[in-house]
């Protein structure tokens, strides 16, 4: 059986190019998930390694959609090769039936992960180059600054934290990062 493995990240992403091409590769089963690669807490890829017998495929569109790194790439391959199951990857065309295409499996995830490496090191020099010009990364604070004095208030007063983030219709965690984000003399003030 040829088992289609297809992997977004979040879930406003979707798998559509990629299940297109696994069912035009004749894939019988197709695991759709939407969970980060950054992780192996991935139900769907679990159920279908543990479904693999001998003589069957695994397929990917890409090979970053089944791992993210060459370590978890080569665990997810030793599983794959231990079932007596095979491992196919339709851009990179890799194919571990044989010696070389295993070899090749190696190289492509190495170069893979040194990508991401890349990647990852770029956007950390662009994050730090931005902060400090003043940009502030992350969502903007669902409260906002000048608020937080009001909201020391209310807690100096015995308001609850549950009560406070109804009444500014947040959800309580909202309401601790503002109360952390106070400076030390607003505290006292606010005591």
């Amino acid at each position: 059986m040829r088992y289609g493995y297809a992997r977004v990240s979040t879930d406003e992403q979707r798998t559509h190019a990629q299940t297109d091409a696994l069912e035009g590769a004749g894939c019988e089963v197709i695991f759709e998930e939407k969970r980060s690669g950054g992780t192996m807490a991935r139900p769907l890829l679990q159920k279908m390694l543990e479904s693999l017998k001998p003589g069957d495929v695994v397929v990917v569109y890409k090979m970053d959609r089944i791992a993210r790194s060459l370590r978890d790439l080569m665990d997810i391959q030793d599983r794959i090769h231990k079932a007596g199951a095979d491992f196919k990857s339709l851009t990179e065309v890799i194919d571990t039936t044989s010696p070389a295409g295993r070899m090749i499996f190696q190289i492509l995830g190495a170069f893979a992960e040194f990508e991401r490496a890349i990647i990852r090191e770029r956007t950390t020099v662009g994050l730090h180059a931005a902060m400090e010009r003043g940009a502030k990364p992350g969502q903007p604070s669902k409260i906002p600054d000048d608020h937080i004095p009001k909201i020391l208030e209310f807690r100096r007063r015995g308001e609850t934290l549950t009560h406070i983030a109804r009444r500014y219709d947040v959800h309580l965690s909202s309401v601790k990062r503002a109360i952390d984000r106070a400076p030390r003399e607003m505290h006292l003030r606010a005591v």
